[in-house]
C-alpha cells in the first residue's frame, strides 16, 4: 500500500482514476463511495463548502484506515481521495474505492472507511449559507473550531 492510494487534493477528483488504483484480477467487486456537496442541510440552503486539512496528518490517517481495512477484510485494496478548498453544490468532496474478491466485504469496507474518515482524519469544513457561514469543526460536528481549524503543533 503506497501513499498514492491516499490523497488530499486541491483539484476536482476524477472518480475513474481512484477506481483504477484498486482494480485487480483477484477482485470480484469494486465499490465506490462518492461524497458530494448537498444544497440543503437541516433546513438551511448551502451555497458552497470550504474544506481545509492538515495534509501530512490527513494522508497518514487515510493510510491508517486503509491498513485497518486490509486487516479486517483480507485481500482488499483501498484508495481514498478527499478534496479541499471551495466546493460548490454537487462537487465531489471524497471518493473511496474498495476492491475485494467478494461484494459483501467491499461494501462493508467502504462504509467503514467513510465512518473512520469522519472520526480520525483532520479535515474540517466551513458551510456558507444564504444567511451566513460557520465553521462546523470536525467532520462529526462534535468539536467546533471558531478560528477555522484546530491548533496544530508541528
Amino acid at each position: 500500500m503506497t501513499q498514492e492510494f491516499f490523497q488530499i487534493s486541491d483539484e476536482p477528483i476524477q472518480v475513474d482514476e481512484i477506481v483504477k488504483k484498486v482494480e485487480s484480477r483477484d477482485a470480484g467487486a469494486i465499490t465506490t463511495f462518492i461524497g458530494t456537496v448537498r444544497e440543503w442541510t437541516k433546513g438551511k440552503r448551502t451555497l458552497y463548502l470550504e474544506y481545509q486539512a492538515y495534509k501530512p496528518m490527513a494522508i497518514k490517517m487515510l493510510t491508517t484506515i486503509g491498513k485497518e481495512i486490509q486487516t479486517k477484510w483480507p485481500n482488499t485494496e483501498v484508495a481514498i481521495t478527499h478534496r479541499v478548498g471551495r466546493l460548490d453544490i454537487s462537487d465531489i468532496a471524497v471518493v473511496i474505492a474498495v476492491s475485494s474478491p467478494h461484494r459483501k466485504a467491499a461494501y462493508e469496507a467502504n462504509e467503514y472507511a467513510i465512518e473512520r474518515i469522519k472520526q480520525i482524519v483532520p479535515i474540517w469544513k466551513k458551510e456558507h449559507w444564504e444567511n451566513g457561514e460557520t465553521w462546523l469543526g470536525d467532520q462529526l460536528e462534535n468539536v467546533p473550531y471558531p478560528e477555522g481549524k484546530p491548533h496544530i503543533k508541528e
